[in-house]
């Protein structure tokens, strides 16, 4: 069983639901060589947010951002922390809803993600700035891609 663990920076991306599987891949070349284990990503960040959902059709993200903007707006009279902004409670709100992490199956050194499926950047920030990720992957692995 070996462990690998990359502390990856993403670019900064305005609100809304952003596809970063091709990302997380690039970052972490030793999956490649994993046959079985779990790849865990973790957002380091309470603005923002990470899921799994609909990799091919854009629609679907921008129907999640509309949809989360009508469930947790802005401008809310009840909200105290309104400090950094108006975009920022909500995007409190909208990241403790979603969720700080994702775990994915590692299958003979791919994600054993469905077919539709990607791993999305959930910015909740009108301009969030660079984002950074922890991915840790657990798994069976040659010797020589543990270290890499």
């Amino acid at each position: 069983m070996a462990w690998v663990q990359r502390t990856i920076r993403l670019t900064p991306r305005s609100r809304g639901f952003h596809l970063i599987t091709g990302e997380v891949l690039a970052a972490l070349p030793a999956l490649a060589g994993c046959r079985i284990g779990l790849l865990h990503v973790f957002i380091r960040h309470t603005s923002a947010s990470l899921a799994i959902n609909e990799n091919a059709d854009p629609d679907v993200r921008g129907d999640l951002e509309r949809h989360f903007n009508i469930m947790v707006p802005q401008g809310v009279p009840h909200y105290v922390h309104t400090d950094e902004g108006p975009d920022d409670m909500p995007a409190h709100i909208k990241s403790v809803l979603i969720g700080a992490s994702v775990t994915v199956p590692v299958t003979d050194g791919r994600l054993a993600l469905g077919t539709w499926q990607g791993l999305y950047l959930c910015e909740h920030r009108d301009h969030g700035g660079p984002r950074e990720l922890v991915l840790t992957l657990q798994g069976e692995m040659p010797p020589a891609a543990g270290g890499g």
